[in-house]
């Protein structure tokens, strides 16, 4: 009789009737390298996480208010407020260098501690979760830090979020290092400390959670899911203590996204128009940041690259200071933002303008190689081109009912789904971080239509065209692994033997012409199963010519496992890997009797996943 314990937990020496009777042998099983974490250690490991992160968040934005501060104003403070306007500028002329001085810091912190801080973060977040194992270096959250905080206090045009997620995953992977566990555990503690990052950051524990699940966890299950949550609630928590609850933007009391009357439907077309235009937009940000990226590293010396590429931001806001009176591009661009959901930026003209000169600034600042996100940026140049398509169509049609504070919301929302790809997060965190709800209908189309628009023209996104580009492309999709949760008897290969080690190779020849052709073969030493072996032409023709003298028992190979025919898929591949087999052999009951139903080989799997994904649209 076939023994009843769990896959995997195979008894010695269970038998059954030969043709007939298979069970199992003694299996070499490899060195077991890290110890799976229940549920439980691993979610107080995630608010642990959590913890790290919001404080890491708290003294993040306390560094930028301060090189900000000394920079910009010539105080010591860390007190600042990003929504506004930074009130005056001491330096004249001279606040031009101000970011170039900001590019040579950060130049020399990243090439001397941790070149993987340059850029954004994200996608080298991504790449150590698809690619590393969830490995980050610890020096990356310090230097990162340092570096994006001195960027984006001198003036980068550049996001703070990035950095922060960053951070944040570095923590998560730095403590799954130190504490042995397996590769999948730890890349969840990477995935809830990027999304408890932006959490954080602005005070979106949903849109935190839909980040990690959206752009970072390569599986969603209770088991990364919970610890995901925990962490980003953790970390809100522990930002509301020190930024207040308020929502990171104040709109209007009345929004007026949509009218209450059947002329909803003109202005959610307008919505979708600007979908469509914002997912142009999206496409022109994507290639156009890795355009210039690649126009930079024609510049010989890194120091001398981003000091041009820094220098030219610091020009573009000197000329917005003298003409408009604010700097409008430096930092992450919360005070324009404020300024345009306000309603104090109408003309279509100058918010063009801002849109482009944003689009510009950010493009050349990391570029250049400066240290931010690209999240606040996007936020910045969607709003702009919003409220600009909104002051068109009421100058166009001044009957039409539209809100200009509504119509930069909804390119806020459109601009950071198409361009990143996480629509769910865009529509989430644009609510989140303003509490209107009404905006929720208009914003889901206009994201929608973005990243339909902005997938037509550039197949990758802000974070993953860098990957790909690298020779490291990401999943563009999350699937439903289907084939996972069939049995052992709808994968495994019926067509296969039962004979004794004895049986000379020529006779298995002989039974297998008889039979159509070559099969696999179960071997067995007295009724009890000592391994397979798959029979191929390769094998065939070396073997011909002295198959006389070779029994089976003289090919057979040992790294086998047994497994019942009720067996999901996901459980035999799992023991299969985990024992160094190179076959299942699956037994159960064929007419009350216990039998070897059949086998399930690594080309088995690979053929039925093959099969599988046929159903997916491409």
């Amino acid at each position: 009789m076939v023994d009843d314990t769990p896959s995997g937990e195979l008894s010695q020496r269970p038998t059954v009737e030969t043709a007939t009777k298979a069970p199992s042998a003694p299996v070499a099983t490899p060195e077991v390298i890290a110890k799976r974490l229940s549920l439980l250690p691993l979610s107080l490991l995630a608010l642990l996480v959590g913890v790290v992160t919001g404080l890491g968040a708290v003294v993040f934005r306390g560094l930028i208010g301060l090189v900000h501060n000394v920079f910009f104003l010539g105080q010591f403070s860390f007190a600042y407020d990003s929504s506004i306007f930074t009130p005056f500028n001491p330096w004249g002329p001279a606040i031009i260098l101000v970011p170039v001085i900001g590019g040579l810091a950060v130049t020399w912190i990243v090439s001397n501690f941790a070149p993987e801080a340059k850029g954004h973060g994200v996608p080298e977040v991504m790449d150590a979760i698809y690619y590393q194992q969830g490995v980050i270096r610890p020096v990356v959250a310090v230097v990162k830090s340092i570096a994006s905080a001195i960027a984006i206090g001198t003036g980068a045009a550049v996001g703070r979020e990035g950095p922060i997620i960053q951070i944040g995953a570095a923590l998560g992977s730095t403590l799954g290092q130190v504490i042995r566990m397996q590769a999948g555990q730890r890349i969840t503690l990477v995935a809830a400390g990027a999304g408890a990052g932006i959490a954080a950051t602005f005070n979106t524990p949903i849109g935190g959670v839909l980040f990690a699940t959206e752009l970072m966890l390569p599986e969603i299950s209770v088991n990364t899911f919970l610890p995901v949550a925990v962490a980003t609630g953790t970390a809100t928590f522990i930002g509301r203590l020190f930024f207040g609850v308020q929502p990171a933007f104040i709109v209007p009391a009345n929004l007026a996204a949509l009218p209450n009357n059947v002329s909803a439907a003109a202005i959610l077309l307008l919505y979708a128009a600007l979908g469509a235009l914002t997912g142009v937009a999206a496409a022109g940000f994507v290639r156009g940041l890795h355009w210039l990226e690649d126009g930079f590293d024609l510049i010989p010396g890194r120091y001398v690259r981003h000091a041009i590429g820094m220098l030219l931001v610091g020009g573009l806001m000197y000329v917005l200071w003298t003409t408009k009176g604010h700097y409008y591009v430096e930092g992450v661009g919360y005070s324009s933002i404020q300024a345009v959901l306000r309603n104090q930026i109408t003309g279509y003209g100058f918010l063009a303008i801002l849109f482009i000169a944003k689009l510009l600034a950010t493009s050349i600042s990391l570029g250049s190689g400066s240290s931010g996100g690209i999240f606040s940026p996007s936020l910045f140049m969607g709003a702009a081109l919003g409220a600009a398509f909104a002051s068109v169509v009421q100058t166009v049609m001044p009957g039409v009912p539209v809100s200009l504070p509504a119509f930069a919301m909804v390119g806020m929302g459109a601009m950071v789904g198409g361009g990143t790809g996480a629509a769910m997060t865009a529509v989430t965190m644009i609510f989140e971080m303003t509490r209107d709800y009404d905006i929720v209908l208009p914003m889901i189309l206009a994201v929608a239509m973005s990243l339909g628009v902005r997938r037509m023209l550039s197949d990758e996104n802000i974070y993953t065209m860098k990957l790909a580009r690298r020779g490291h492309p990401v999943p563009k999709a999350l699937h439903a692994n289907m084939f996972l949760v069939r049995s052992a008897a709808d994968i495994m290969e019926r067509d296969v033997l039962v004979l004794d080690e004895a049986t000379p190779f020529a006779r298995f020849l002989e039974l297998a012409a008889k039979g159509g052709g070559l099969r696999h073969v179960v071997v067995t030493r007295g009724g009890t199963v000592i391994g397979g072996l798959r029979v191929n032409t390769d094998l065939r023709r070396t073997l011909d010519l002295t198959a006389s003298e070779i029994r089976l028992g003289d090919l057979v190979q040992p790294r086998f496992i047994i497994v019942r025919a009720t067996e999901v898929a996901f459980d035999v591949i799992t023991t299969m890997w985990g024992r160094n087999a190179t076959m299942a052999i699956v037994v159960g009951r064929d007419d009350g009797t216990e039998r070897v139903l059949g086998v399930v080989t690594k080309e088995h799997v690979a053929d039925t996943v093959a099969r599988s994904v046929q159903i997916y649209p491409r």
